[in-house]
């Protein structure tokens, strides 16, 4: 073999070096269901429905695509199937951007924290970014928990509480419901509207 064939072989190994490939996070898809029946199932009856959904944001947010049989209500099996719509997506990390506006007004230096239900394991990481001024933020895992420093960032397919604070001073701007007892949730997936029209927006009110 030719010194230049040689040469060129390596050359071509060397073009496909670069970032590994970004694997998904490993979720059980049964365990999921069954940890999310008994995290927000309180009456036992194998659905998590009406006020119980209250107690997750998050499936009330994806509750039009978990609830595949109609009934109101999410069950052990269609959490499952939600997770292996998402491992189905092939997606290690997505990108996703957020628009964030304060009565009617884009929000800047917001936090923006994703954090996931626990129901779904310990693999699923918290995702975080700041708004900039016109009220935009593309948040992302730390960089601890990307495989590569060298790759971009994003989020994992999976449900989540979203947290979002606004401090000035010491004082924290945004009511409570936004932040520590939040009634925000986001699914990101590829087939949630805000997702598919990368455009997820949250419409704060400083009003009680």
């Amino acid at each position: 073999m030719s010194l230049w064939l040689v040469g060129l072989i390596l050359a071509a190994a060397g073009c496909r070096r670069g970032p590994a490939p970004v694997r998904q996070p490993s979720i059980d898809p049964a365990a999921a269901g069954r940890e999310a029946l008994a995290l927000y199932d309180t009456d036992g009856n194998g659905v998590i429905s009406g006020a119980e959904l209250d107690a997750s944001p998050p499936l009330q947010a994806a509750l039009s695509r978990l609830d595949t049989d109609g009934d109101g209500g999410v069950s052990a099996e269609e959490v499952a199937e939600r997770v292996r719509a998402w491992k189905a997506m092939r997606t290690g990390l997505a990108s996703v951007r957020c628009h964030v506006t304060l009565d009617g007004r884009p929000l800047a230096g917001g936090r923006l924290l994703l954090e996931p239900e626990p129901f779904l394991g310990s693999q699923i990481k918290p995702a975080a970014g700041v708004t900039n001024a016109y009220g935009d933020v593309s948040p992302s895992v730390a960089p601890e928990d990307l495989p590569d420093p060298s790759l971009p960032g994003g989020v994992h397919f999976g449900l989540y509480r979203v947290r979002i604070t606004k401090d000035a001073g010491g004082r924290e701007l945004l009511p409570a419901r936004y932040h520590a007892e939040t009634v925000l949730g986001q699914e990101v997936s590829y087939d949630d509207p805000g997702m598919a029209n990368n455009d997820i927006r949250f419409r704060l009110e400083s009003r009680p």
